[in-house]
């Protein structure tokens, strides 16, 4: 009996002491690094331990170090356009503009889960050493998912196109896959980008003024930032431009009434770097840094990307221009995304922690890289369908030209490195047997008009490929773009002089035999001055490393062509209003009635594919319902291929209505003599357009067609129905 108590005793003392050292601990673990606590509560224990100095410190993208509560420096600017950027190693898939042509936002998502993938393993790594870097972090200030209304705008590679349905699917894909689907902590934190009416000129940006209407606004403009707020992106950038006169970076109406209260965002806005020096150095639209650090606090901003903040924010606390409420507010936004970043809490409990160096540019990403490669290449032309190429009947092949070999081509703007890029002539030699024949040379540049190289060597070969176009000095970010006479801008949609007389003189030398032209650029390109030498013609935009692959995949029939265009090709830029000019009358295929070249949503394939509806509309719809059809597509051709089916809608003949609008589209991979269906939905509140008088949403009733095809002048299917109040 007494052995029973000693033990029962020993018991005793030994949990009290378990219990006294785990409440020592608890005591210890300061409430804002519990992770059992809700975000809001942390964010607001942490807030309260920080001196208003600290809090100021935190307000710059170089975030400062406050060492005795265990925060470390972070820099907040970091890049992952179309792969991890600036961080080294990384896999470069194409550019954003080529994985828009893919029209496949299933497959963005897969791109954007593997970029975030290697951002985490690059992320660790370094921390495990203790580094702290820019562009090692994991906030990423991408998409950019501004609409490229105008084929001179240098930056519009980076966008998903024209078309603000398109740019908000395309975008919400990305999204997703970046910030990944955990329900506690972000894989990394995106960014939507440039908030907002932002699409050149790149020479004037900091000090532009957009002038712009309320529909124009919402229907053009703000669509694809709400689309990503509706999908919880965690951050919003400020653009460089005024609009109406108030620029971004202190516009009240545009980052807190529409931003915050009326569509319900509650993460972080950062400016565009600089873009508050802008506001008063440039727009000179306030006298002072410390007005401008003011004003840019209440306006909503909460992420300086220059040091503005970081140095007059006490400035205008003791200048009564600012408070430390306000100042909390801000900081607030930001240490929530740091939270759900998991940068408080043990490593070990996110599940994105043990990623490490096989995460990055594994063989799945590079295989990845290739089918997107190959998904966003879009065939202009197949005369007497000489393409694919047969292996066996060419037993020697020219690969020519001034982008054939040329890493830019490759690798676009805001790009990683990698070791393993494969370029156009590595792709084709690298896809035929060592039998085969082939040789390359530069050909041009992008100036000399007069003096060619290998066009005799290309009359000695059995087929051709040219490879010309743009590079991203040529077109680009101001700045970066070094060779573009406009500021990163293009001024004509002309090719080089240089590359249209070389193909002349190819032409000439080939004579009777295969001349496939493949054009490198991310923009609307005047295609028709090379267009009468060449037998077919593939636009390859910025392919990203795995391109040159997926070029040969696509010559030699392994796959079948299936992009298509996210942006009018036009005929020439006569025909368009002022680049400056920001409304919308006149601009993209929504608006646009004049002649093109290749209509949005263009692109060839290999084989054909036959339409027929496999359901019926309603004769009448109400606000509440949802449009859907569904479609049997049947490939009756020779090859196995996919096909983008697109939706569009056609309006009440009613002013300022669209000439028709994307609304829903789905890519289908059919095998040859193979059927398959697609069902389309579009709700018919995305029908809305924006009422100038009552300043709303309106559902207008009327007349409504519902247009199938592979491209916006594609009719194969037409219904009619009819919309009610």
């Amino acid at each position: 009996m007494a052995s029973t108590i000693k033990q029962t005793t020993l018991r005793c003392l030994v949990l009290l002491t378990v219990l006294f050292n785990f409440s020592t601990v608890k005591a210890q673990t300061p409430f804002y690094k519990d992770a059992s606590q809700s975000i809001d509560l942390r964010v607001k224990d942490l807030l309260s331990k920080l001196t208003l100095e600290e809090k100021i410190s935190l307000l710059g993208y170089r975030s400062q170090a406050v060492p005795r509560l265990g925060i470390p420096a972070y820099n907040w600017w970091n890049e992952a356009l179309h792969g991890v950027a600036r961080a080294g190693e990384a896999t470069i898939f194409p550019q954003a503009i080529g994985m828009s042509a893919t029209f496949n936002d299933d497959l963005l998502k897969q791109v954007s889960t593997a970029i975030s993938t290697e951002a985490r393993a690059k992320y660790n790594l370094a921390i495990a050493q203790d580094r702290h870097l820019q562009y090692m972090g994991l906030t990423f200030w991408t998409p950019n998912i501004n609409i490229f209304r105008d084929p001179r705008w240098g930056r519009g590679q980076e966008t998903y196109g024209e078309d603000p349905f398109l740019t908000g699917r395309m975008g919400s894909a990305f999204v997703k896959g970046l910030q990944g689907d955990d329900p506690k902590y972000l894989k990394a934190s995106a960014t939507a980008k440039h908030f907002a009416v932002h699409s050149g000129p790149e020479a004037t940006r900091d000090k532009f003024d957009a002038k712009v209407d309320e529909k124009d606004l919402r229907e053009t403009y703000l669509y694809a930032f709400h689309e990503l707020v509706k999908n919880h992106v965690e951050s919003v950038m400020s653009a460089y431009n005024r609009v109406n006169g108030v620029p971004n970076s202190i516009n009240k109406v545009l980052l807190t009434d529409i931003l915050r209260k009326e569509w319900g965002f509650n993460g972080h806005v950062v400016t565009d770097c600089g873009a508050l020096d802008d506001v008063y150095l440039t727009h000179k639209t306030l006298p002072t840094a410390v007005e401008v650090a003011a004003a840019a606090i209440k306006a909503g901003v909460d992420l300086d990307c220059s040091s503005i903040l970081q140095n007059d924010g006490i400035k205008a606390i003791k200048q009564g221009l600012l408070t430390e409420k306000d100042v909390d507010q801000a900081l607030s936004a930001i240490l929530r995304t740091e939270f759900k970043l998991g940068f408080y809490d043990d490593p070990a409990a996110n599940p994105y922690h043990a990623y490490g160096a096989d995460s990055v540019h594994n063989d799945q990403h590079l295989a990845l890289a290739r089918k997107v490669a190959q998904q966003s290449m879009v065939l202009l032309k197949n005369n007497n369908n000489v393409l694919p190429f047969k292996k066996s009947n060419y037993s020697s092949i020219m690969v020519v030209g001034p982008n054939a070999a040329s890493l830019d081509a490759m690798i676009a703007n805001y790009h990683g490195t990698s070791s393993k890029v494969i370029n156009f002539v590595e792709g084709i030699t690298g896809a035929v047997d060592k039998a085969t024949r082939v040789e390359y040379d530069l050909g041009c540049d992008y100036k000399d008009t007069t003096h060619f190289g290998g066009t005799w060597a290309a009359g000695n070969a059995d087929a051709t490929i040219a490879v010309i176009g743009l590079s991203p000095v040529l077109e680009g970010e101001a700045g970066d773009a070094f060779l573009s006479e406009s500021g990163g801008d293009k001024k004509t949609l002309s090719l080089p002089a240089s590359e249209i007389a070389f193909m002349k003189e190819l032409r000439k030398s080939v004579k009777n035999k295969p001349l496939v032209a493949v054009i490198t650029a991310g923009s609307d390109i005047d295609v028709s001055a090379i267009e009468p030498y060449a037998d077919a013609i593939i636009f390859a935009w910025y392919p990203g490393e795995q391109g040159g692959n997926a070029l040969a995949d696509i010559i030699f029939g392994e796959v079948s062509p299936s992009g298509h265009l996210p942006l009018t090709f036009y005929k020439d830029m006569s025909n368009l209003p002022d680049y400056s000019d920001y409304n919308m009358k006149g601009r993209t295929y929504r608006y646009y009635t004049g002649p093109v070249q290749y209509p949005f949503g263009f692109g060839l394939s290999y084989t054909t594919f036959n339409y027929t509806l496999g359901s019926k509309l309603k004769a009448t719809y109400k606000k509440a319902d949802t449009v859907a059809v569904t479609v049997n597509i049947k490939n009756t051709g020779k090859f196995n291929g996919d096909e983008v089916v697109q939706a569009y809608i056609k309006y009440p003949n009613i002013d300022r209505m669209p000439v028709k609008e994307l609304k829903s589209f789905k890519r289908i991979s059919l095998e040859q003599d193979k059927e398959g269906t697609v069902t389309l939905k579009i709700p018919v509140q995305d029908l809305q357009k924006w009422d100038l008088a009552t300043h709303k949403w309106k559902l207008y009733p009327g007349s409504y067609k519902l247009v199938l095809g592979s491209s916006s002048a594609d009719e194969k299917l037409v219904a009619d129905f009819k919309v009610a109040n």
